[in-house]
């Protein structure tokens, strides 16, 4: 695929960035690089290739995922204007 001069117009005003009519034929080139690069990408057979996150093996290091009340609650409810058996109690506000 090649990218030619109006191209690069259009994907200027649709980017919102202002090129300047001589910036053109270099930013066709850049493009057209970049384009080539993906078309050699594809050419490469990734079958039976897993996806991966980094070029190290690793696990993630995983916590259990069980609901607490932290552990602190007189703490963080003696902060409150008002609490009521360690809930907040706020004004109502809808009528």
């Amino acid at each position: 695929m090649s990218v030619d001069a109006a191209t690069v117009r259009r994907i200027a005003h649709l980017a919102r960035i202002a090129v300047k009519e001589d910036e053109v034929p270099h930013l066709q080139g850049e493009l057209n690089a970049m384009l080539a690069f993906v078309e050699q990408l594809q050419e490469v057979n990734v079958d039976g290739v897993e996806p991966m996150t980094s070029v190290m093996p690793m696990e993630m290091k995983k916590r259990i995922d069980a609901v607490t009340d932290g552990e602190i609650v007189d703490l963080v409810t003696q902060n409150a204007p008002e609490a009521d058996d360690n809930f907040f109690l706020v004004p109502k506000v809808v009528e």
